[in-house]
């Protein structure tokens, strides 16, 4: 169909195969359109991916419309498909990849003596057969084969080495061993891949091929697992944005990108990713399939660049080297953030403080920082609005609270009743309906207090075990180019989502105060 792709990428260097579209979309809940799929795989050009794998056309119609539609759009990386050793999955395949400039055909076949007793039901001889006859099919149909022996790390050695000199000589041109089940470890996984390697050389064509490692999560070891493989002499790493992915999820590309990156001269490899599209395209993705990650998550978490210890504040404030070891405007972040909380010290404060036009004497600093220690006690963390708060003479942050809240049904709507009061004791009460409790209630606290939230994410979850149990609302909402966070807790989740709303609430009725005042007239001790 197309002239071999496998010497497209030149010089040599690592090549990410992102299965984002088809790996990662097999994780419970993750499952995306066709358009969504184009959606990502725009994205996924734009960052640098060298193949992007976007479905299993035989397993349905939507994998093989998606296909299509990106194979229209999407020109310049390698498209790739996924396909059993079956005549009639290989024809679905090669049918698919029609709108694709370059594409690769993506066979596979367990090779373990747990699949093949279990799963497979074949011999060795029998699935070496099956490996040299559809590895054969699909290379008489396109140049670019990649063969895949699942399950390759819990395969005899000397077997493994056995059917990968078979795919090559049936005209494999990329070989991959995966960790299918997260099972091996950095050390295995090197010596693995650096003995198959030794073990085809003699076979014609050796020496064209690429070995890629596509490695499992389960042990959390995929990402030291993939970048062992590259040790041993694999040259793809197969992975997905956010690391999403069966069960616990595959290498993370973001993470084996700067890893790489980061760490250049030990690995002495490179990617051709555009790492400053790092973080637009995970959070892209978390939209597209509604799954945020962890805020500690390497590289393109929340508080992946966020300092609120007072020593790597301070120390982060003399070098940015001492607690950072990468850039985060490199990985599209616009800065680190020094978040203030109960662990800052006076320093972080004062540093915030200047940002914010307040330049202070010892002592004046010193008054603030009490109160702001103070502050601390009562919210875990402290924004540019509460300083403002504090500098304005209120060592108390103003605000409304929750003084009551009734939830019922209305026919097949809920109907949600709240009391606030405010700073001075007066209450405001008011009712709404909705599709059903948080959508009433979010309703009813909106008119109270006369703030719309524009909902990002709301998250729901249980904290501690037993008679302790507790509910814990978490919720994020822009207002502008700004992105609030707000945190409730309560035994009644409905409660706790109510205290999550209310902490973004006053946390946005603090700056528009603290704006109105400072335009009015500026505190004797800004500069």
């Amino acid at each position: 169909m197309n002239t071999p792709t496998i010497e497209r990428i030149t010089p040599p260097r690592i090549r990410i195969f992102d299965t984002t579209l088809r790996d990662g979309e097999q994780s419970p809940g993750c499952s995306m359109s066709p358009q969504q799929k184009l959606v990502m795989a725009r994205a996924l050009d734009e960052l640098g991916v060298d193949v992007i794998e976007t479905g299993f056309p035989a397993s349905s119609q939507s994998d093989r419309e998606a296909m299509t539609m990106i194979g229209r759009d999407v020109q310049r990386p390698i498209l790739a498909v996924l396909s059993r050793c079956l005549a009639a999955d290989i024809e679905t395949s090669v049918r698919s990849l029609d709108s694709a400039a370059h594409p690769r055909l993506h066979v596979f076949l367990s090779t373990s003596p747990l699949h093949r007793e279990h799963k497979l039901r074949m011999t060795r001889e029998q699935v070496l057969e099956s490996v040299r006859k559809h590895v054969a099919l699909a290379r008489s149909y396109i140049d670019d084969v990649e063969f895949s022996a699942e399950d390759a790390t819990r395969t005899e050695l000397d077997y493994l080495i056995e059917v990968s000199r078979v795919a090559i000589a049936a005209g494999a041109t990329t070989i991959n061993l995966p960790d299918t089940v997260g099972f091996t470890t950095p050390e295995e996984i090197r010596a693995m891949f650096q003995q198959v390697i030794a073990g085809v050389a003699d076979v014609a064509g050796a020496d064209r091929v690429v070995f890629s490692t596509h490695c499992h999560n389960d042990l959390g070891l995929a990402v030291a697992n993939s970048l062992a493989a590259i040790e041993g002499g694999a040259r793809q790493v197969e992975c997905t944005v956010n690391g999403i992915g069966e069960r616990a999820g595959n290498c993370a590309v973001e993470e084996i990108a700067m890893a790489l990156k980061v760490r250049q001269a030990f690995y002495e490899q490179d990617t051709a990713i555009n790492t400053q599209r790092i973080v637009s395209t995970s959070q892209l993705l978390q939209r597209l399939v509604g799954m945020p990650v962890q805020r500690n998550k390497a590289i393109v978490g929340a508080n992946a660049f966020a300092h609120e210890s007072g020593i790597h504040q301070h120390g982060m404030l003399r070098h940015r080297g001492t607690y950072e070891i990468m850039r985060p405007e490199d990985v599209g972040w616009e800065d680190s953030q020094m978040v203030l909380g109960r662990h800052s010290g006076r320093a972080a404060v004062e540093q915030r403080l200047r940002a914010l036009g307040f330049w202070l004497e010892e002592d004046e600093l010193k008054l603030v920082f009490e109160q702001f220690k103070a502050l601390c006690e009562q919210q875990r963390v402290v924004t540019d609005p509460d300083l403002q708060t504090l500098m304005q003479g209120g060592a108390s942050a103003p605000g409304y609270r929750l003084a009551s809240m009734t939830i019922s049904d209305v026919g097949s709507r809920a109907n949600a009743l709240v009391e606030l009061s405010d700073a001075d004791g007066n209450r405001v009460a008011e009712t709404a309906q909705g599709d059903g409790p948080v959508d009433a209630l979010f309703g009813a606290l909106s008119s109270a207090t006369g703030v719309s939230l524009q909902l990002d994410s709301y998250q729901v979850h249980s904290v501690g075990i037993g008679a302790d149990a507790r509910g814990e609302a978490n919720l994020s909402v822009r207002n502008g180019d700004e992105v609030f966070e707000g945190t409730g807790t309560s035994r009644d989740i409905i409660e706790a989502s109510a205290l999550a709303w209310l902490d973004v609430a006053n946390r946005l009725l603090r700056q528009r105060d603290a704006v109105a005042a400072s335009n009015e007239a500026p505190h004797p001790a800004t500069a």
